[in-house]
């Protein structure tokens, strides 16, 4: 199969795409030539349009002369009293208000008159950074401009509005052509929307960017306002001409066309990115691409199907393989055929429940191998200290204390008769909590006050199950070591249950403690194999190792000591109920 589909790739697919590529290639650079020649020509007519409204604003300051009552004010000079320039001020400030701000010009910011140390404003909205300090004025108020207009740019003055909208500033010299003296400067500040106006043409495609800069390459106006007044860092590597080129000085390809003023020293620049240009041929090529995909699947499943019936058996045969080797016999190759492969998926089956076989029946051996040995482990506990009860019994009648032989004797045989069932696996934590209390209360017997206890139940101990005897071994280390160094003994066993679903069983005791390396030793031989312990003296090996086998490697016992502070052993065991014993044991040997 993969040498047909190798060989009709080469003689159809890859030929097939060369074409289309090259194709698609030509009418690309078609169409970048046609933007090339087409934008340019915009630029120049946007050009032609801005110089034009410019010419308009330069006519804005004539309009001061139609007021004879602001040319008197400005021919005054600075030494009035408060009442009078008060006055004048007003006179004048209501007159720029209506000239220019609410004369229908919308582009205006805002207008200053200098004057003999005076000025007169009037704004759309607020503004700083202009006064009558000569530092702040950019050229200050009694420069000679010979009649001349001057325009600032924005990184040129520190005056901004609030908003911080882009802006250029109108300067001019007011000249009294009475007297020929000097009347004062106006500033007209504009905002630079009506550059966006003449250019609006241009943006129609909102992932194009436009700017202008001046002849250092300062970025007078820009799509991206926050770019205004910054170096063109790449304006030295564009050519020096009027038109379009490609460029790779930005991330990406793009498409540059820039064109000069005629009036002003300035240069417009427009810039798409490539990808961005060809979006329509993009859509074409991929319609191509996928009615050309649609061809070649068609073609390659009728392939796919003349090499079905060779090689869809095998496949089969290697899935199945692989599900053997993760566990799973429970497989079937059903092929019927009778040939080859027939024969072989005919063996394939044969050897699997050959091999199912063979498990089940290893498994089971191992299964009551491992019972009988819970059995033994079992076993070791039941008789542990019968002895000294009985000796202690003994004491007691000779002492003719009759209610505690009673007692001693009762409890004796409560507890061999819960040892002698060896059929119980698992128990009610209620049976294995009055086992223990029954052995707490015989051994208190024996040291009277010199042993305590205390067990508190924080779960519902007749709903759930755990082994038999994974208390008393750990009980009995507890009050061997304990009274052989402290002159009483306390123990406390509290049942709790976890978010997890399980249930912890923590027997704590004031006893000697274990050193560091005698715990590490401990606990190192509870982490390996739980049967690996089972010849090991009777103690917490061997109730690690039943909780293991049991329930699982997950669970069982783990130390806690700190020398003189005490010993706290913490079994962890499944929450388990009677009908998951049941599920767990088939229903045998539960009690």
């Amino acid at each position: 199969m993969t040498k047909l589909m190798i060989t009709y790739m080469i003689l159809t697919v890859i030929p097939i795409s060369i074409i289309g590529y090259i194709a698609y290639s030509q009418y690309t650079k078609s169409i970048e030539k046609q933007v090339g020649e087409y934008i340019p020509k915009l630029l120049e007519q946007a050009n032609e349009n801005i110089e034009n409204q410019l010419n308009e604003v330069r006519q804005l300051p004539d309009a001061l002369y139609n007021s004879s009552q602001v040319i008197e004010v400005l021919r005054k000079d600075s030494f009035q009293n408060k009442s009078t320039i008060l006055k004048d001020k007003f006179l004048v400030n209501s007159y720029l208000s209506r000239t220019y701000i609410n004369g229908g010009n919308s582009d205006i910011l805002g207008v200053f008159l200098l004057s003999k140390n005076r000025l007169f404003t009037s704004t759309k909205t607020s503004f700083t950074g202009l006064g009558l300090e000569s530092s702040s004025l950019p050229y200050g108020q009694d420069i000679e401009l010979n009649g001349r207009e001057e325009i600032i740019l924005p990184y040129q003055t520190n005056l901004e509005f609030k908003g911080n909208p882009p802006f250029i500033v109108l300067m001019r010299q007011l000249r009294d052509y009475e007297n020929q003296e000097n009347l004062g400067t106006i500033l007209i500040a504009i905002d630079l929307s009506f550059f966006e106006k003449a250019l609006n043409n241009l943006k129609e495609d909102k992932n194009s960017n436009i700017w202008i800069t001046d002849p250092d390459g300062r970025i007078i106006y820009h799509t991206n306002p926050t770019l205004i007044g910054e170096y063109d860092q790449k304006n030295e590597s564009y050519p020096n001409i009027n038109g379009s080129f490609k460029t790779t000085l930005l991330d990406e390809n793009h498409l540059i066309s820039t064109e000069d003023f005629h009036q002003y020293d300035w240069r417009v620049f427009h810039s798409i990115a490539l990808k961005d240009l060809t979006k329509e041929t993009d859509a074409v090529r991929y319609g191509t691409i996928i009615a050309f995909i649609i061809v070649v699947f068609l073609s390659i499943v009728i392939s796919i199907i003349l090499a079905w019936n060779v090689s869809n058996p095998l496949k089969k045969l290697t899935k199945l393989m692989k599900q053997v080797e993760k566990g799973n016999f429970n497989v079937d190759l059903s092929i019927h055929s009778r040939d080859e492969i027939g024969t072989l998926a005919k063996s394939f089956n044969s050897m699997i429940t050959e091999i199912n076989t063979l498990i089940k029946k290893n498994y089971k051996i191992e299964l009551r191998q491992k019972n009988a040995e819970l059995y033994a482990l079992q076993s070791q506990i039941n008789p542990h200290f019968m002895y000294n009860t009985l000796e202690t019994i003994g004491y007691a009648v000779e002492e003719e204390e009759t209610e505690s032989v009673i007692k001693m004797v009762t409890l004796l045989g409560k507890m061999l008769r819960y040892s002698l069932n060896n059929k119980d696996k698992v128990v009610p934590v209620s049976f294995e909590l009055t086992h223990t209390t029954n052995y707490l209360t015989i051994q208190k017997f024996r040291f009277e006050d010199r042993i305590s206890f205390e067990i508190n139940e924080n779960v519902n101990t007749n709903q759930f199950y755990i082994p038999k005897f994974i208390m008393q071994p750990i009980i009995e280390n507890s009050i061997k070591y304990g009274l052989d160094q402290h002159e009483t003994c306390i123990i406390i066993i509290t049942i709790d249950k976890t978010s997890d679903n399980e249930i912890v069983i923590r027997i704590k005791d004031n006893g000697p403690g274990i050193n560091e390396k005698v715990l590490e030793k401990l606990n190192t031989s509870l982490r390996k194999d739980p049967m690996a312990g089972r010849d090991s003296s009777f103690g917490l090996i061997n109730v690690h190792a039943r909780i293991s086998m049991i329930f699982g490697e997950p669970y069982g016992l783990e130390v806690n000591s700190r020398t003189y502070e005490g010993t706290e052993v913490i079994l962890k065991l499944p929450m388990v109920t009677e009908g998951e014993v049941l599920d767990m044991t088939g229903g045998e040997d539960i009690a």
